[in-house]
């Protein structure tokens, strides 16, 4: 999860036509200021030190009078639980910055290093941004929805509707509301945390691929409705997802075993 597939920069630019990507994409502003604009002409301003997260398949522009220069990353299977983007801002010491630096250095560099660091600066981005969106205050309504989710999203028999209805305020106002604190309705954020977190599970193997087993331990009654749901956000199947992380492991151990052993 959290790959890194590109890493770029733009120099002094004044324009970037309208386009999308399949992945995340991720821009860090390092001068100047711009905009990016999207298909419902919603606008992010934003200036040096911000950060622009952009959720796939989201069409986008970006336009500055002045010019702007930036480093931007395009991640797949990122571990955000949003669907809209956001504009986040970097701390006084720069922190995500360095991890943008890094990260467009190594993928510049020979193949060696590529994918011995990229694979742990795209976690330590994606982890930063989560941290970074966290610790932004949050409406007190939305934060009660947002716990309530997280306690509960394992529970197959967790009724999000019926939590809502407990609140006092429209339901149609309470969606609305946490849409705009977290980029997503409450049900969308429901569904991407359970499909996190089957996507973790997949990845410990210890359960051996069982899909309806994995579907129940996060919250899903039907295998083949996770199934779908699961092919959709990461296009493969379950059992897909879990063979390519096996795989995955059996080359990291095979390249493990053949290091070269020092005479004493």
């Amino acid at each position: 999860m959290n790959d890194i597939i590109f890493a770029g920069k733009h120099f002094l630019t004044f324009n970037v036509s309208r386009h999308k990507h399949e992945s995340w994409e991720l821009v860090y502003c390092t001068k100047d200021a711009g905009k990016f604009i999207f298909d419902d002409r919603m606008e992010l301003p934003y200036a040096a030190g911000d950060i622009v997260v952009i959720p796939p398949e989201v069409p986008h522009e970006n336009t500055s009078i002045s010019g702007f220069t930036n480093i931007h990353l395009n991640i797949v299977n990122a571990a955000l639980a949003f669907d809209q983007p956001i504009l986040l801002h970097d701390d006084a010491n720069h922190s995500l910055l360095h991890l943008f630096a890094d990260a467009y250095y190594h993928f510049s560099s020979d193949q060696e290093h590529r994918m011995l660091l990229l694979p742990a600066y795209g976690n330590l981005i994606v982890k930063s941004v989560i941290a970074n969106q966290s610790a932004h205050p949050k409406n007190k309504v939305a934060e009660e929805i947002e716990r309530s989710i997280v306690r509960n999203y394992a529970n197959a028999n967790y009724e999000l509707d019926a939590f809502l209805h407990t609140l006092p305020y429209c339901y149609d106002h309470l969606c609305k509301l946490f849409r705009k604190e977290m980029g997503m309705t409450p049900h969308k954020y429901l569904t991407n945390l359970r499909l996190q977190a089957a996507a973790e599970l997949l990845c410990t193997a210890h359960n051996n691929g069982n899909i309806t087993e994995v579907a129940l331990m996060c919250g899903f009654k039907n295998p083949l409705y996770f199934s779908r749901l699961f092919k959709k956000k990461y296009e493969v199947s379950p059992k897909e997802y879990y063979r390519l992380k096996v795989t995955e492991k059996q080359l990291s151990a095979d390249s493990d075993s053949q290091k070269i052993i020092l005479p004493e």
